[in-house]
């Protein structure tokens, strides 16, 4: 079963659709239900697998509990695209919104891998975090976003040192530029009509997390063109 979490829109919603279509049981995730369910049951005629929709708050910890405790079996796969940006002048940007944007990232992550790692050290789960190329390099006007996102990067690589002899596998993903919801929310404004478009970036995403008995791809930046 492949667990994808901020699958009501977007990089999650998409991938969802891709897994679907190869029939995989899925259980999508994410903090509003509604649109939870409607892409859980477009998605149901394509597949004779289950998919379900279980909505949770990853920022919370007993919603992450209770999320993996209504899981009916253990997943083999989990792709964490669940997130949120937030852009501007350092000087411009209010307290409110930057806490928002560090449990939308980093508090979401942190709980949703340590819950896991507590569950699954010992068993071959493929762990995908999906971050961003603000992770990798520092842009002006992203400030708060690129701190939220190489925390999470610094997190991951520390997680991976200890689970060195684990079968649990953390992969990290750096996507650039996708033309999603994403951008409406987080108060910038730019022309995204050359930015992948979010099916692009899931095929391209789902290719390269194919592995063999002795190996996988652990870092995967998907740039655009």
């Amino acid at each position: 079963m492949i667990l994808i979490t901020g699958a009501s829109s977007g990089l999650g919603a998409a991938l969802a659709a891709l897994y679907a279509k190869d029939n995989q049981a899925l259980t999508l995730t994410g903090r509003d239900a509604n649109r939870l369910h409607t892409v859980a049951n477009a998605l149901s005629p394509f597949s004779t697998q289950s998919i379900s929709a279980i909505s949770a708050d990853l920022a919370d910890e007993a919603s992450v509990e209770a999320l993996f405790d209504g899981l009916t079996d253990a997943p083999n796969t989990v792709i964490h695209c669940a997130g949120s940006g937030y852009f501007g002048a350092l000087e411009t940007q209010g307290t409110s919104e930057i806490q928002a944007l560090l449990n939308n990232n980093v508090t979401t992550t942190i709980l949703l891998v340590r819950e896991l790692v507590k569950r699954y050290k010992q068993q071959a789960v493929k762990v995908v975090i999906v971050m961003s190329t603000a992770a990798l390099a520092a842009k002006a006007g992203e400030s708060t976003y690129c701190a939220a996102k190489w925390a999470v990067r610094g997190f991951i690589e520390s997680v991976r040192l200890e689970l060195k002899q684990s079968p649990m596998k953390l992969i990290a993903v750096y996507p650039g530029g996708m033309d999603t919801g994403f951008w409406p929310s987080s108060g910038k404004s730019l022309d995204t009509s050359s930015f992948m478009s979010a099916d692009e970036a899931a095929g391209m995403l789902k290719q390269a997390l194919l592995a063999t008995e002795h190996g996988y791809i652990a870092d995967i930046t998907i740039q655009r063109g």
